[in-house]
């Protein structure tokens, strides 16, 4: 994999972490969150279509490896709104302040 192929793949994993986060509604870091993100929602998509039956959608190569966008939007979707469940939200500020 050529350094090229490392920046495009972080750049579709950070845009798939990003709309995963848009679409689950909670959103807490920045871009490398949300590289992450990408990465962690391809495994799930695709583990979770895998056990489904369902078919891969717009799967991208990079570097010869495939990459699931579809998939990976929808894991880091679902990964996001899990984390947003269990953690803790954010007080408001104080007026009297």
């Amino acid at each position: 994999m050529s350094f090229l192929d490392f920046v495009v793949l972080i750049f579709v994993a950070g845009l798939a972490g990003t709309l995963g986060q848009a679409l689950s509604g909670f959103s807490r870091g920045g871009c490398l969150v949300s590289v992450a993100l990408g990465f962690i929602g391809a495994l799930i998509g695709l583990w979770l279509a895998r056990v489904m039956g369902l078919p891969e959608f717009l799967v991208l190569s990079v570097g010869g490896k495939p990459f699931p966008v579809v998939w990976s939007i929808a894991g880091a979707a679902l990964f996001s709104a899990v984390l947003g469940l269990f953690s803790r939200p954010k007080r408001p500020a104080d007026p009297r302040r």
